[in-house]
């Protein structure tokens, strides 16, 4: 019997390296973003499909996502297809790793869980929370967009608060150490609940 928690927060809030705490506890962690990144990738399953559809999208036999964006930015109604494309792969990407994985937590790391309506897939959700200023500073101090770019992405996002209202748990990332004892005390009531489930069977 394996629990599955879906684990999500906006940009900056410290997600993936949460995810990474989880792990530690033994914990097996399904990424989104790595998914996609597998599907792109040269012989990944949106290759073809991508090919058919935006063959401009292909470069040296992968999906290139800097060709996507153009294409999204010349057409917006192209970022349809492409979810249309891309999500049912994910989707297959998700449920194989749960067919396979032995863990008794199965944590799915998707930043936009609550977004798209997927938290009902799991048995409970835990989002990321920060500060905004701490929140601002980690993605600004990654050096890959502007302020501007920032807020624009954050605005598009589920506001912290809802997704506080939504979740099962809330992580405040604040520091590393708090963090950690944060998903302690989460995998350790999740698997007290799976004892009791095991004697209740």
């Amino acid at each position: 019997m394996s629990f599955a928690l879906g684990l999500t927060g906006s940009i900056g809030m410290g997600k993936s390296t949460t995810a990474k705490l989880f792990a530690e506890q033994g914990c097996a962690v399904w990424d989104a973003d790595a998914a996609v990144h597998r599907l792109y990738a040269p012989g990944g399953a949106a290759v073809a499909p991508m090919r058919a559809a935006f063959p401009e999208a292909i470069i040296d036999g992968a999906v290139s996502r800097e060709a996507l964006k153009r294409i999204i930015i010349a057409d917006p109604l192209a970022l349809g297809r492409i979810e249309q494309i891309v999500h049912p792969l994910v989707a297959e990407d998700r449920a194989e790793f749960r067919t396979q994985a032995t863990a008794d937590i199965l944590v799915f790391d998707i930043p936009l869980l609550f977004e798209g309506g997927g938290e009902t897939q799991f048995d409970a959700v835990a989002t990321v929370s920060a500060p905004p200023e701490v929140q601002e500073s980690r993605v600004m101090e990654r050096g890959t967009m502007t302020s501007a770019h920032f807020h624009h992405i954050r605005n598009k996002q589920m506001p912290d608060a809802d997704k506080h209202a939504r979740a099962d748990y809330v992580i405040v990332t604040d520091t590393l150490e708090h963090a950690r004892a944060q998903v302690l005390r989460i995998v350790t009531e999740i698997r007290e609940k799976i004892r009791a489930g095991m004697k209740n069977a």
